[in-house]
């Protein structure tokens, strides 16, 4: 069996990490996998690029003005929604031509077009698609928020400038998109079951099949190290505890600083002994901007694309902040569990479905920065953290090793090319 898996980048973004691990793990599993991206960043053999040029680069730029004079000639969520109105035609390429399963992943930004998907679903070839966040199931958006309207149809989006008109872009991308899932069954999977339940609210998904695979990771690589040994490798203090807090871009408003710089200063406020104990970690882009908004000394980090010295990062710390607003099933608390580093995050999307409420973490009420700042004092202060590591470690272990998600979607490709039959 041949697998193509399709995403707009190998390795920038959650969903590109994903996929490149997914790749990874059923090639390990006997399946002949390619990757088919617009941006590649590494030698992988296994992994074709279609080209970033000035084409490429060109279609990018025009969907972003589409959607700019749609929303009034204003900035504003001109990165939270796409359309998808330009693209490039793959199905001619040798690896789509070879391929038995055609397998999407996140395919935005001027990667593939509407028009691009119409033509993969009219080759004939089977289609899986992973879902990274809702952009399949909606007109528009990654993330719905508060807005049901997906669940009929799509109008007067939230993320566009009110202009009163019912028939706006997220209407009219809606009706594009429930004309082309006609064409072909597709089979949609989700990396969480809030996402699984999203999906199968959406008017867009009524005829298809919607199932629930998490990510995999290598639990080889990503376990518990000594944290002695990972400290002395990020150059952090032997002793003291030290909070993690990630992200490609920090500043990006979905993940939450606002929520971690508010529970810092809880802490600091209610627990004043800490501040010469506890130490942040941040890695990302802009990661010093932490650097006087919180009590508490401050070690920035670049992002890291290294996953050995990720680990490390992961194995030095005692906790992992994650105050995200909005997520699917992130990477990084996926990556923190398995190197048995306990997590504090908000009862959203798939985040409660990976810790376990003071059991191996802590699920923080949605918004809330004195419970999150109460959950990083309990992790820290008051519970068990060996056991704490442990439960985490072994969650991982059981849930999302690659082994164990590969046979899951191995098992759908045969139902999609009828060799289970």
């Amino acid at each position: 069996m041949r697998v193509l898996i399709i995403n707009t980048s190998e390795r920038t973004g959650g969903a590109a990490v994903a996929a490149s691990r997914l790749t990874e793990a059923l090639r390990n599993n006997g399946v002949k996998v390619k990757m088919l991206v617009r941006d590649k960043q590494t030698d992988q053999i296994s992994v074709v690029s279609i080209g970033h040029n000035w084409r490429t680069f060109l279609r990018f730029v025009w969907e972003r003005i589409v959607i700019w004079k749609a929303n009034r000639f204003r900035r504003n969520n001109l990165f939270a929604v796409d359309i998808a109105n330009v693209g490039t035609d793959i199905t001619s390429l040798p690896e789509f031509v070879q391929a038995d399963v055609i397998h999407l992943h996140w395919i935005n930004q001027g990667f593939l077009s509407l028009k691009d998907l119409k033509k993969i679903f009219q080759s004939g070839k089977p289609v899986v698609w992973t879902m990274h966040d809702m952009w399949p199931c909606t007109g528009i958006c990654h993330y719905a928020k508060d807005c049901n309207r997906y669940e009929t149809e799509c109008h007067n989006c939230p993320y566009l400038y009110n202009n009163g008109s019912k028939r706006d872009l997220s209407y009219q991308v809606f009706r594009r998109k429930k004309r082309l899932y006609t064409l072909s069954p597709i089979t949609f999977v989700t990396c969480s079951k809030w996402l699984a339940e999203k999906a199968k609210q959406s008017a867009l998904l009524a005829e298809h099949t919607v199932t629930n695979i998490p990510n995999p990771i290598n639990t080889n690589l990503y376990r518990p190290r000594s944290k002695t040994e990972a400290r002395l490798a990020t150059k952090l203090p032997i002793n003291g505890k030290f909070i993690l807090f990630g992200s490609f871009n920090i500043t990006d408003k979905r993940k939450g600083i606002d929520y971690l710089v508010g529970a810092c200063n809880i802490l600091a406020e209610q627990h004043p002994e800490l501040r010469n104990e506890l130490g942040i970690v941040v890695f990302g882009k802009q990661s010093d901007i932490l650097t006087g908004l919180v009590p508490f000394h401050v070690y920035s980090l670049d992002y890291v694309k290294n996953e050995h010295d990720l680990v490390n990062i992961y194995n030095a710390v005692d906790v992992l902040a994650l105050p995200s607003l909005e997520d699917n099933l992130p990477n990084t608390v996926m990556e923190a569990m398995a190197c048995g580093t306990p997590c504090v995050g908000f009862q959203i999307g798939g985040i409660p479905e990976m810790i376990d409420h003071l059991h191996n973490g802590y699920v923080a009420q949605y918004r809330s920065s004195t419970d999150f700042a109460n959950g990083l004092y309990w992790t820290l202060q008051e519970s068990e953290l060996q056991s704490l590591s442990e439960e985490a470690s072994r969650k991982v272990a059981t849930h999302y090793s690659e082994s164990h998600i590969a046979k899951r979607y191995i098992e759908i490709y045969n139902q999609v090319t009828g060799r289970d039959a």
